[in-house]
């Protein structure tokens, strides 16, 4: 990777959220990080503690006093930027952590900008690319499978098995161009049998990577859930249900949901999104048909759909019909027989026998807790609770099927016995493609653009 440059001065952040809290975390990073500190804390000399302590004092500027403070010691390259850090805890107080800044900024420091302090991290080796994006992603995780998704990339699940890859690669591209400089001697230096085997594993590796973007994608983003059926079959009671609280309004007027309302659940560590719709029925009346032209919409788009049905007022014909239309907009479907508080669950079963219905009582919570199995294992069939690597950014995914594509063309090059020469720009694209998930290869516009959806402090 390039050396970037413009990476010499000194920055400060607040590392904690913004607003009142107990403590604040103020954070400093560079070369004069130890002498801004010290001619801020005249309690100790900075310059001359030990790395990774922890010191109790005054912080003054001048002669005013900001506050009693902690401040932690990182000396470079032992720290999370590889730089000189100093990290100041301070009592939470927005006025006093802007006073502190505000003097830090006096003394020779400026104010980071969003993701710089991982930036410098990345820049100074302590972290890969793929390391450093899991960063945010822990930072944004907020269901227990995005959390430990996140962790296993920044331990480097994710990139040491693509670095290891490259290397091997980049071993037999060097061997495949040396046969080049002898192309008039006819001897080959790349073992070809070897060389199959690694594009072989590249290629296994590939696949399953990109085959598991679905699954990271939706351990990232949550899945879209569409409550679908007719007026009255209890969508909004379902709702209600598996929120265990009274969000949505429940009536027996049919057409008492207008627009779709959506809330999120976490459903063993999966973020559901859950949108009641308005029934599914031709009407006159022209709100009522805009709530319907949505519900239609939320039905297409979504990840799952629950189509819910009273099993007291539709027949098995006219399920049927129905089914199949929700399964010419959107195959993920499950069946949810509701109100067998009012019909007996056997005389239901008979009913509609055959169909993989669940039968409900929305109004009881009767198997709620199957229907949440259901869910998650329509997503996930237990994949979440391995260790292998799940792919959940867009930016890896993209580059996955550029090495994908290389893989195959490198194989199909080499089947038609082509020369050393023609099979090396393959290669190298396929090294390329490798190397940008990890940041081996990049370009400063593309690190900024990365960094900058990161939050400030981090």
């Amino acid at each position: 990777m390039m050396k970037l440059t413009g990476w010499d001065d000194t920055i400060v952040a607040l590392a904690t959220a913004h607003g009142i809290g107990a403590i604040a975390v103020i954070r400093i990073s560079g070369p004069d990080a130890f002498t801004i500190a010290n001619a801020l804390f005249p309690s100790k000399d900075i310059t001359q503690v030990k790395s990774h302590t922890l010191h109790v004092g005054l912080l003054k500027d001048e002669s005013e006093l900001l506050d009693e403070v902690v401040v932690a010691v990182f000396r470079g390259p032992k720290s999370y930027t590889g730089e000189d850090v100093i990290e100041i805890s301070c009592h939470g107080s927005p006025y006093v952590q802007e006073k502190i800044i505000h003097s830090i900024v006096k003394h020779g420091a400026r104010l980071a900008k969003p993701g710089e302090f991982t930036q410098r991290a990345f820049i100074n080796g302590k972290l890969d690319l793929t390391q450093a994006e899991a960063v945010a992603d822990l930072i944004a995780s907020n269901a227990a499978a995005a959390h430990k998704t996140a962790l296993h990339n920044i331990r480097g699940g994710f990139s040491s098995v693509l670095k290891e890859l490259r290397d091997q690669l980049l071993q037999f591209s060097a061997l495949i161009e040396l046969e080049l400089d002898f192309s008039q001697e006819d001897v080959e230096f790349a073992d070809r049998t070897r060389f199959y085997e690694l594009l072989g594993k590249i290629e296994a590796i590939t696949t399953e990577l990109i085959g598991s973007f679905r699954l990271g994608n939706v351990i990232k983003n949550g899945v879209s859930v569409a409550i679908v059926g007719k007026p009255n079959a209890g969508k909004s009671t379902l709702l209600n249900s598996l929120l265990n609280e009274n969000r949505a309004i429940v009536s027996e007027i049919a057409g008492t949901t207008r627009d779709t309302i959506e809330e999120v659940i976490n459903i063993d560590g999966i973020l559901f999104r859950l949108i009641d719709t308005a029934g599914l029925r031709e009407s006159a009346d022209v709100i009522e048909t805009i709530g319907v032209e949505k519900s239609l919409e939320k039905l297409k788009q979504a990840d799952i759909v629950l189509y819910l049905f009273d099993v007291n007022t539709i027949g098995s014909n006219e399920l049927a019909e129905a089914v199949f239309e929700i399964g010419r907009l959107n195959e993920h479907y499950l069946l949810l027989g509701n109100k067998v508080d009012t019909l007996a669950l056997e005389t239901a079963e008979q009913k509609f026998s055959g169909n993989n219905i669940l039968f409900i009582s929305a109004k009881l919570h009767f198997h709620m807790h199957l229907l949440k199995e259901r869910l998650v294992e329509s997503v996930i069939r237990g994949a979440v609770n391995t260790e292998s690597t799940v792919v959940t950014n867009a930016r890896h995914y993209t580059s996955l099927l550029e090495i994908s594509k290389s893989v195959a063309d490198i194989k199909q090059a080499m089947s038609e016995n082509l020369p050393g020469d023609l099979i090396t720009p393959d290669i190298r694209r396929c090294l390329h493609y490798l190397g940008e998930i990890t940041g081996e290869v990049t370009n400063e516009d593309q690190l900024d653009y990365i960094f900058s959806k990161f939050c400030i402090g981090k």
